[in-house]
């Protein structure tokens, strides 16, 4: 697996929320982030370290070999630094897919989970 897309923002809550977020993304309804597109699918939890990693399968079947990585460290303060870091097999997707994916994590979890923390 290669490494073709990386981003690092901080969240509010501490890990352990944004953890929780993370590996249940629907169970609070009233908070929903992980609002897929036409052509994403609910992403499997791969592997799950309490509270500092978590790797989801692939959002996209025409990619299903894609993974994404989060990191979740302490921000210093009562918030979190996360990561996430998209991981594909080759051959690497096309630069106009590998645009699309990359923007969609970041819409998934630096706009769409960080607004339903409040900011």
């Amino acid at each position: 697996m290669r490494e073709v897309g990386s981003r690092t923002r901080s969240q509010p809550p501490p890990p352990a929320i944004v953890f929780a977020a993370l590996t249940a993304p629907d169970r609070d309804p009233t908070r929903p982030w992980l609002q897929l597109l036409d052509d994403e699918q609910p992403p499997q939890i791969l592997r799950a370290e309490h509270p500092y990693r978590v790797v989801w399968s692939s959002l996209w079947p025409r990619r299903p070999d894609a993974h994404i990585r989060f990191d979740l460290a302490s921000d210093g303060r009562q918030g979190t630094q996360l990561r996430w870091t998209l991981l594909v097999a080759d051959p690497l997707p096309d630069p106009s897919l590998l645009g699309h994916l990359r923007k969609r994590l970041n819409e998934l979890v630096n706009a769409n989970l960080r607004y339903t923390f409040g900011q």
